[in-house]
């Protein structure tokens, strides 16, 4: 049985994607010991991944090696399987390849037994998933919010950012949002509701963010200049979690705030934070999440991109800011 799969042919430069990635197609392996086979519905397309195309060393990852199928979180069914606790017909999420058909190790790759009773299968990749468990852990406990509290989220209208702002509305902050373009910041205040929201491609950050008072915390998704911006801008004792870096993903920059300074002048508190360190705690970050979401309190937009073939198109909107929401490619069934 044959097998389509995007394979890294070569570092990609910038977001030419194009030219680093093939779609390819070889023959399925036996699945060995321990290992799921899964007909992927849904790929999900997360900026993050970007840094795994580099060759940092120095990341939360060793870089993906050349030569082997693209890796990120996928959603489907199991078709075969040589691992305890899962059957064919089961519906998991896992660390899978973007391809038709991911073969996986179940423990390595984090795989995850989802309830097929959840009405849009594509929510175990947004509020339900990481995404989710991400913007809650952040706010919550990383940026330690507190009912009252201003919060700004960067990429408010992405993956994360777009939960984190409601999330900050539902623990009682007062939610702000950095978002690029006119559409995504009346998405957020008219849609969602928050408090206000900062477009950055209309010029003058600095005012906007002045207008909009001092900040408690900063669930920064962005890193780069922005970050200055936002040091300068912070309450005392305030607290920045930091989730993403997309500003240096296809730069080849490093973020190096010059308002520094600011960490002392304001005694502020800067902490990163990643998915896999409280992915323990995944099971009751879901059951708050899914509360939220089955009473209509937490939403999430999704932008669809359908076909295998056309995954990369999917990727590079992640970097351009064409979507508002959650990336997914859906695959033929």
């Amino acid at each position: 049985m044959e097998n389509r799969f995007w394979r890294i042919a070569r570092r990609p430069e910038g977001i030419d994607f194009a030219s680093a990635l093939a779609l390819e197609a070889a023959p399925l392996a036996p699945l060995a010991e321990g290992e799921i086979r899964i007909r992927n519905s849904h790929l999900s397309m997360d900026a993050g991944t970007r840094m795994w195309l580099t060759d940092r060393e120095d990341g939360y990852q060793p870089p993906l090696p050349l030569g082997i199928a693209m890796t990120g979180l996928v959603l489907g069914e199991v078709i075969e399987s040589h691992a305890e606790g899962f059957a064919p017909g089961d519906l998991v999420r896992a660390f899978g390849q973007w391809a038709d058909i991911s073969t996986v190790d179940a423990v390595m790759s984090g795989a995850l037994l989802l309830d097929p009773s959840v009405a849009d299968r594509r929510a175990w990749f947004g509020p339900l998933g990481m995404n989710g468990w991400t913007a809650l852990w952040g706010v919550e406990q990383t940026g330690a919010a507190r009912p009252g509290e201003k919060v700004l989220v960067s990429a408010a209208a992405g993956a994360t950012g777009i939960l984190a702002v409601q999330i900050a509305r539902l623990l009682g902050c007062e939610a702000w949002g950095i978002a690029g373009g006119g559409a995504k910041c009346a998405y957020l205040r008219q849609e969602l509701g928050i408090a206000g929201a900062i477009d950055y491609k209309a010029g003058n950050v600095g005012a906007q963010l002045d207008a909009a008072g001092g900040f408690d915390v900063y669930f920064d998704n962005v890193g780069g200049p922005l970050l200055d911006q936002v040091l300068t801008r912070m309450n005392h004792y305030g607290r920045v979690a930091v989730c993403g870096l997309l500003a240096d993903y296809t730069s080849g920059t490093r973020t190096a705030p010059r308002a520094f300074d600011q960490v002392l002048m304001r005694r502020l508190r800067i902490e990163g934070f990643f998915s896999p360190d409280f992915m323990h705690h995944g099971p009751a970050l879901t059951e708050r999440l899914r509360a939220w979401t089955e009473a209509g309190d937490l939403v999430m937009p999704y932008d669809v991109t359908r076909g295998l073939e056309h995954t990369l198109t999917a990727y590079a909107k992640l970097f351009t800011g064409a979507n508002i929401g959650k990336v997914i490619v859906e695959l033929d069934a």
